[in-house]
């Protein structure tokens, strides 16, 4: 019975060492496997909660028509609420700040447009780089530009119009909506490759320009067809081409600048969807995809073309693309001209 009362022989040490050593390793194995696995996990699921789209730029605005129509497709498609931020302010950098500093995971997207790049021309202490701290999801619509006059303005061309400012330095006035807008650079862009010699009159708002135009105050502008469309149906300006690669849907009859010679003054006003730098590409093909399927529709090609707005979508890439076109081109304006932001 004295068995009974023995003491069990102790295990070697070494053998404990091992044990331990197994189970050590197994359990980093499977920290490391869910490592892998959560990024995958996440994109599988997403999205699992709401998603916030922030337009920097006022209800109403081409953007932010844009944006609403887009998040309510997104929510139905994706079964989760999307909502619509308007953090309007600094043209459109502080909204697109937030967006740079929001964690990459497809919670946080950006809706903005043209002056996303043309404030990085002329600003260069912005707190974000639009390469560095983005990634593009989708290109989602662009708008004509059109090159327009007074009605009763000499030049019936565009060549005459650049003869009529070189024989007369000075004496051809233009309006923009502010110093540094698209519009404005948009003219620099056309004078540097024309020679034209036109005096710039910056308006607070392009509301005012156009007035002033079509009252016959000033001589010239460049801007959007949509918001150019009731004067020139009217007849209180006139159209003399538009900058687009082709022709106006709606003024077919008016030719590009590559029909009047000058094949490199394409300038489109254009809307798009970016992401914080970082989110995973399922992610942004995911949100793609989706965008690609609702600017397909024929009814949503409708109410954009309403507000002058044709629909664009492709891979990321054409967005990417467009992107780095507009940065190698607007420095190199800004600069040549010697616009300084107000």
């Amino acid at each position: 019975m004295r068995r009974h009362h023995r003491a069990q022989a102790a295990e070697p040490s070494h053998g404990i060492t091992r044990r331990l050593a197994l189970r050590t390793i197994a359990a980093a194995a499977g920290l490391a496997a869910f490592g892998q696995a959560g990024p995958a996990l996440a994109q599988q699921t997403y999205p699992n909660r709401p998603i916030t789209i922030i337009v920097p730029f006022s209800p109403a605005t081409g953007a932010d028509i844009l944006a609403r129509s887009l998040g309510q497709r997104l929510s139905q498609k994706l079964n989760t609420p999307v909502m619509i931020d308007n953090r309007v302010g600094a043209s459109g950098n502080i909204g697109a700040e937030a967006v740079a500093r929001a964690a990459p995971d497809g919670y946080t997207l950006l809706v903005t447009a043209t002056t996303f790049i043309t404030n990085s021309a002329l600003n260069k202490n912005l707190r974000f780089d639009p390469v560095k701290n983005f990634v593009p999801v989708s290109l989602l619509a662009t708008a004509n530009m059109g090159f327009v006059v007074r009605h009763d303005f000499p030049a019936k061309t565009i060549k005459e119009l650049v003869a009529s400012t070189k024989a007369k330095p000075g004496s051809v006035t233009y309006a923009s909506s502010g110093v540094g807008t698209p519009q404005h650079l948009a003219m620099e862009l056309f004078k540097l490759n024309t020679g034209a010699d036109l005096v710039h009159v910056p308006f607070k708002a392009s509301a005012n320009a156009t007035n002033d135009l079509a009252g016959g105050h000033v001589d010239a502008m460049i801007a959007p067809v949509h918001t150019l469309t009731p004067f020139l149906q009217s007849g209180r300006m006139r159209m003399l081409a538009v900058m687009s690669e082709n022709r106006s849907p709606v003024f077919k009859n008016i030719p590009t600048m590559a029909e009047e010679g000058l094949p490199n003054l394409e300038v489109d006003v254009w809307y798009g969807m970016l992401a914080p730098a970082g989110t995973p590409p399922a992610i942004i093909n995911k949100l793609n995809s989706e965008i690609d399927g609702f600017l397909a529709t024929a009814d949503i090609k409708e109410t954009l073309s309403h507000q002058g707005l044709v629909t664009a979508g492709g891979p990321p890439e054409r967005f990417a693309k467009l992107i780095r076109m507009e940065l190698e081109r607007w420095p190199r304006v800004v600069a040549q001209a010697g616009i300084k932001p107000e």
